[in-house]
């Protein structure tokens, strides 16, 4: 019988995967013979991955929050193998899997992995570290990580509300350089993304048609320091209507970007916190993820 990994993250979203994982193992032990794996610690998922061989197992599965998933890939970037993964979200964002179609229903999402098809999909490389749909920095970006995890727990989104609340007062603008093929962007920034997904904080979102998960390109989106409330105002709504030709918002696709003057700015990599370093380059990793999808999300 074909064998599959399964990554619990116990503590994700409102520690639901606790009184699911009977029910979860059960569904994948009607193809699989399944080995439990729960984590215990921080990065414990990638060290985990990092232990595999090549072919030891078919499928691993995923149970947790965007962070659980992002170490889990970080350890298959590492260990350069393309065993194919499958995802049943349970933290309290999810927001990679929501623009795949991936079921928020825990029992579900465990049996379209049995029923589902296999996609591939680009993946960051930012500096030494791997993200699988955004690296963030500025406005909002720490509240994934400050937001403490009992409170996740009790509040959910919400927690992420609160802690990007109380941040407001303290934002202030960030004085970077991003260059990509060729063009530089210079400025005072109050918030980007270099992302590969249809949402990144659960506030700004994409036109479905401005983004493809496989064709080798980053989105990345840069918010000017605004110059006074008005301008405030026009970007906020430039960023609601998904129009990014608003005057302070700039919005290109690219391979590769590099990033200076970033030492003392925290970025966020789905979600975790990333310390910043004087010069940052970021690449896209074309379709080297394999993931398992319902079937209605092929097309």
């Amino acid at each position: 019988m074909k064998k599959l990994l399964l990554i619990v993250n116990p503590k994700s979203g409102k520690a639901k995967m606790r009184n699911e994982l009977l029910r979860v193992t059960e569904t994948l032990c009607k193809e699989y013979d399944v080995t439990v794996y729960i984590t215990k610690c921080k990065s414990d998922a990638t060290e985990r991955v990092k232990r595999i061989e090549d072919g030891e197992f078919e499928v691993i599965v995923v149970c947790g929050g965007d962070g659980t998933l992002n170490e889990v890939v970080s350890g298959l970037m590492i260990k350069k193998i393309q065993t194919k993964i499958g995802y049943i979200p349970s933290g309290t964002l999810n927001e990679w899997s929501s623009g795949l179609g991936i079921s928020r229903n825990i029992s579900q999402a465990a049996s379209d992995i049995l029923n589902g098809t296999e996609i591939t999909l680009d993946i960051g490389k930012f500096g030494d570290r791997y993200f699988s749909y955004t690296a963030s920095f500025g406005a909002f970006t720490n509240a994934s990580y400050s937001a403490n995890q009992d409170v996740k727990n009790v509040l959910g989104q919400a927690a992420y509300l609160f802690e990007g609340i109380k941040s407001l007062a303290n934002i202030k603008p960030l004085h970077l350089k991003f260059e990509a093929d060729g063009k530089i962007y210079e400025d005072d920034y109050v918030f980007g993304t270099v992302s590969n997904s249809l949402s990144v904080g659960g506030i700004v979102k994409f036109q479905k048609s401005a983004v493809v998960l496989d064709d080798g390109l980053f989105e990345v989106l840069l918010i000017k320091n605004p110059k006074n409330l008005q301008q405030l105002q026009n970007t906020i709504d430039g960023i609601l209507k998904r129009d990014f030709k608003r005057e302070g918002i700039t919005f290109f696709h690219t391979d590769k970007i590099s990033i200076s003057g970033s030492k003392d700015i925290p970025w966020t990599l789905d979600g975790e916190y990333c310390e910043g370093k004087d010069l940052i380059v970021a690449e896209n990793l074309h379709s080297v993820l394999r993931l398992i999808v319902p079937k209605q999300s092929e097309n």
